[in-house]
């Protein structure tokens, strides 16, 4: 795959180059012959197949207006905040609650959604690769915010049953479950929406961040 992609940004480049000795091409040009070398550079490969390119018009608008090098337009991001917003299913029994150590676990292993993995390979959170969640990581990515210590950085073993505690909870839980409900460009991974994760998995690594045994809270 990485090979193909590196032969399609040669003849994206390329392709510039000729169309550039008699005219500049337009930038809906350059897209559309963007996408056409994408598509016929990649195919389906085991579990992984060519759909995985395609992308949504959230994207689509945060692409662009990163490419500007500017913040998206601040009515356009609440539509799509609105929007997502309304994909997030709450916890029928209402407990948020899994086993911090299944949370662990998760968070520890970035396995899965590989060409060479099977389909029924248990998906990984991935999340210490932006996330900070223990003091004892020598290792840990920075492109989120640090969870470690999480109940006392935001104000739970302050009053854990009290309404700020709760919202809070859900907070975690909706960020956990389709993080653009609450950053129209979160690259944050829409991980229960998107079928990443399933929501015994999202309650698992709730416990994870609530739980005051794991080493999160530690």
């Amino acid at each position: 795959m990485k090979k193909q992609h590196t032969i399609a940004l040669t003849l994206i480049a390329v392709a510039v180059v000729v169309a550039g000795c008699a005219s500049v091409p337009s930038s809906a040009n350059l897209d559309k012959m963007t996408a056409d070398i994408v598509k016929n550079s990649f195919h389906d490969h085991g579990i992984v197949k060519v759909s995985v390119l395609n992308t949504d018009q959230a994207n689509l608008l945060c692409a662009a207006a990163e490419v500007a090098g500017k913040p998206l337009d601040k009515d356009v991001a609440t539509a799509i905040q609105n929007e997502q917003l309304k994909t997030i299913k709450w916890p029928a029994d209402g407990n948020y609650m899994g086993d911090w150590k299944k949370g662990e676990q998760l968070a520890q292993s970035g396995k899965g959604l590989t060409w060479s993995d099977k389909a029924d390979t248990p998906n990984g959170g991935n999340c210490y690769n932006c996330h900070q969640l223990s003091g004892k990581e020598i290792s840990f990515g920075t492109i989120g915010p640090s969870l470690y210590r999480f109940r006392k950085n935001y104000g739970i073993d302050a009053d854990p049953t009290g309404p700020a505690a709760k919202a809070i909870v859900e907070y975690a839980w909706g960020k956990i479950y389709n993080s653009r409900a609450y950053n129209a460009c979160s690259v944050m991974p829409r991980a229960v929406h998107n079928g990443l994760i399933t929501e015994a998995q999202a309650k698992d690594l709730m416990a994870l961040l609530l739980d005051p045994n794991s080493p999160v809270n530690q």
